[in-house]
């Protein structure tokens, strides 16, 4: 097209013909200051005006419009201007508002032009033409195709019949070419056009979605969306031209209306089927409600606006019941097309309020159906600015087209869209109130399918949340430190856990669990035999029976779970652990004095649920400052792979050197999290075992006798005193006389132990021979016995008991307060 050459007078075909001809283009681009930046060879040759004079020169000038057709001047086929063919209803003034930079979207038409260099009352030029907005950072504003009419008639062998089948509002409409294709051939259609601007011209097209007017097989040449033509044959105008009064238009030929409407329905039915592929690509919640409303701008509206109802954007469920007054409404997002941050201020992102009653946005939302609102006259501008406190809309409603879609899902309104047309364009009508309530009902299903998957992310995180504990940083003897990530699969709730749990004796319980498959069901099997073995643990049922214990639990929940199990006991006054295994990766041993690394090598044993397998004990003596490391088989186990690769490089990871325990753990997960497609989640315990010095531990054998309870007070103060602890003596004396007295009284033996443990606490422990637990009791006035233990209760940071056997110990933890 615009090509200069002899393929240019080819034979054109006349109605009903197949043959096939090219029209020649001229292709002008006009800059933001209305000046020709580009005067194409074509413009050449139908303008008479060489590129050299073009350029610069205003374009208002160069394109000169002669106006509507008097009545007195006969159109090409014959007649009066009141028979005139369609395209002759005064569309020239309307490539004038294109021209001047009027309006911001694409138009078309059919005008009647002056040469600039003919003159006055010479022949006018009969052209069809298309001119559309260049956006961007670039000073190009407006790219004008046009075509000599006369010579597509003349030349072409059309009739002005078929002629008017070519002008955009009878144009046979396509899909857009590929845009690998649209570029190849640009050059053809643009011709001296810079390969920059070439390719924006494109791009644009592209992303705007404008329909393509097919002037041959070969050739297509974007026009302007259909929505902006009117409904009847004598006034074709694009949707952007200013109104105005136009001449009597032509008789309809007969079914020439039928192929408009027709037309028009596919148009919408193609927007609606490329929105439908464009919004829901992802499950997220906020991306979806990005594309939902960027899909209605610019094709169907000028200004878009969501807002959701609280419920739905916090993941809380499903809105109970219609909104009403009292409803509060989240601005979630806003799309729009004019200058930058002119709606910033007045209607912000993330603003959230009840709608005023008596507004059309309340009506939408109460009623659940479309408000349409041909034009916001001044008085509704006022009166609608009027219910929103310290806030004037008027400047950026008034005059506008105003429609607003609910948004639904299960006959329950969501939220609504707010779409809004600029004055020069066409105004929303019955049909687009259709298009966009189908738009709204197909947004609606999106964000509820986005609304339910962030539900069920936020009650599976809550549900994992719960399960998970909150292990303290410091336990006797040992730091802790863990890290828990979730899978990737769609809820990411899955079986795996660890614990830290504090035993008699100073000593801390390490567990790390996996339950076979992931979901809710796996999750709640996991609470079960979490809970179980926080339980047995606290019974000081030994590692080897625990696991025996929780095998027949498993069993007894049901056939279909499984899970694997590594329980631990460290003793840090003997330096020791003591682990049993149920089918669990193996734990890693970090040794302090070497910095070296190893897997500790323990009975597998068989998986919790199995059943008639027994677990083995193994005892591993460590050294202040080793570091026991314990995951689950997430975080080494990648598909493909063999497992030992994976156990290799959570030794190596294990070993480097880090300034914390934090540090250390994130080292870990980021040496072995780095492979792609992970869906398992991970929990990882890593403890640093800095063991309890023999001089900050104190042991005591007393006799069943009430004296004893005086040299257990004195034995503990002159303890405390020589580790420099005076301001603890007080309150020990107090509750140790306390508990001592209890055993006494109660052990049914002659054998009471007494215990102090210095850590960054006080830890005292009483044993004796009687296997009941302590309880207490509501004491009375007169009562001389009974308050002991609420002695204990008030003064003590914690206290516990515990029973293993025939014997009993009584704990409580005394805080240091040093200066």
């Amino acid at each position: 097209m615009d090509r200069g050459s002899e393929r240019d007078t080819a034979p054109g075909r006349g109605v009903g013909d197949s043959a096939t001809g090219r029209i020649p283009l001229a292709v002008v681009v006009v800059d933001r200051a209305g000046l020709v930046s580009h005067w194409s060879s074509g413009a050449r040759r139908l303008f008479g005006v060489s590129r050299d004079d073009a350029v610069g020169q205003p374009a208002a000038d160069l394109l000169p419009v002669s106006g509507a057709l008097p009545e007195d001047l006969d159109d090409p086929r014959g007649g009066s201007a009141r028979d005139a063919p369609m395209g002759y209803d005064g569309l020239g003034p309307d490539l004038e508002v294109s021209l001047g930079g009027h309006t911001g979207y694409a138009t078309a038409g059919r005008a009647r032009l002056c040469p600039p260099r003919q003159t006055p009352g010479g022949e006018r030029l009969d052209v069809l033409w298309w001119a559309y907005p260049l956006v961007g950072p670039d000073p190009s504003r407006l790219l004008v195709l046009a075509a000599d009419a006369t010579r597509l008639r003349d030349e072409r062998g059309y009739d002005d019949e078929t002629a008017e089948h070519i002008a955009p509002g009878f144009a046979r409409h396509t899909e857009l070419p590929a845009s690998e294709e649209l570029e190849r051939r640009l050059p053809d259609i643009l011709p001296n056009m810079g390969p920059g601007l070439s390719a924006r011209i494109v791009s644009q097209v592209l992303e705007l979605g404008y329909p393509v007017l097919e002037f041959s097989q070969f050739d297509r040449v974007p026009v302007t969306p259909y929505w902006g033509v009117p409904r009847r044959l004598g006034r074709i105008r694009a949707e952007a031209v200013v109104p105005q009064q136009r001449a009597a238009a032509a008789p309809v030929p007969a079914g020439a209306e039928q192929d408009l409407e027709y037309v028009a329905v596919r148009e919408r039915l193609e927007f609606l089927n490329e929105v439908s592929s464009g919004i829901g690509s992802s499950l997220d919640l906020g991306e979806t409600i990005r594309e939902v409303t960027s899909a209605a701008v610019p094709r169907f509206a000028d200004f878009a606006g969501t807002h959701l109802r609280a419920a739905v954007l916090a993941g809380e469920g499903f809105p109970d019941g219609p909104p009403d007054a009292h409803t509060v409404m989240f601005r979630v997002w806003v799309e729009h097309n004019d200058e930058p941050g002119r709606w910033d201020d007045t209607v912000p992102v993330g603003e959230s309020f009840a709608f005023p009653e008596h507004t059309p946005f309340y009506k939408c939302m109460v009623t659940g159906e479309p408000v349409l609102i041909p034009k916001v006259t001044e008085e509704l501008s006022e009166r609608i600015s009027g219910e929103f406190e310290k806030r004037d809309l008027r400047p950026l409603i008034g005059g506008r087209s105003l429609l607003i879609v609910p948004l639904k899902a299960r006959n329950v309104v969501l939220g609504f869209m707010v779409l809004m047309r600029r004055p020069d364009r066409a105004q929303f009508d019955d049909m687009d109130r259709t298009t966009g309530a189908e738009l709204a009902a197909r947004a609606g299903l999106v964000l509820d399918n986005a609304r339910m998957y962030t539900y069920q992310e936020n009650v599976a995180d809550t549900l994992q949340d719960s399960m998970l504990p909150q292990v303290a940083p410091r336990m006797a003897g040992c730091d802790i430190a863990t890290r828990y990530l979730p899978g990737t699969r769609l809820g990411r709730i899955g079986g795996d856990w660890f614990d830290t749990i504090k035993l008699p004796g100073s000593r801390t319980a390490l567990v790390v669990g996996d339950v076979m498959g992931h979901g809710l069901n796996s999750a709640a099997m996991m609470g079960q035999l979490r809970t179980a073995v926080q339980t047995m643990a606290a019974m000081e049922t030994p590692p080897a029976q625990l696991l025996r214990n929780l095998d027949d639990l498993a069993r007894r929940l049901g056939d279909n779970y499984l899970a694997t199990c590594l329980y631990a006991v460290y003793d840090p006054i003997r330096g020791e652990l003591t682990l049993a295994n149920a089918g669990h990766i193996p734990p890693v041993l970090v040794r302090a004095e070497d910095g070296g690394s190893e897997l500790l090598d323990l009975p597998t044993g068989a998986p919790i649920g199995v059943g008639g397998v027994p677990f083995e004990v193994t005892r591993v003596k460590v050294a202040p400052g080793d570091r026991l490391v314990l995951c689950t088989d997430g975080l080494v186990e990648v598909r493909g792979s063999d497992i030992g690769e994976g156990l290799a490089a959570l030794c190596e990871s294990a070993a480097h050197p880090a300034a914390s325990m934090d540090d250390a753990c994130d080292t870990i997960i980021r040496a072995l999290n780095t492979h792609g497609g992970r869906k398992d989640d991970v929990a990882l315990l890593m403890a640093r075992l800095n063991g309890i010095p023999g001089d900050h531990v104190a042991e005591w054998r007393l006799d069943a006798d009430p004296r004893e309870v005086a040299r257990a007070r004195r034995q503990v103060r002159e303890r405390l005193l020589d580790w420099d602890l005076p301001q603890a003596v007080e309150t020990a004396e107090l509750l140790v006389s306390e508990v001592v007295t209890n055993a006494v009284r109660h052990g049914g033996s002659d054998r009471i132990g007494l215990r102090v443990v210095r850590t960054d606490a006080l830890l005292f422990e009483v044993t004796d021979d009687e296997p009941a637990l302590p309880a207490m009791c509501a004491a009375g006035p007169s009562d001389e016995s009974g308050r002991g233990l609420r002695v204990v209760s008030r003064l003590a940071r914690e206290w516990g008991a515990s029973a293993s056997g025939h014997r009993k110990t009584v704990w409580f933890e005394q805080t240091l307060h040093i200066p």
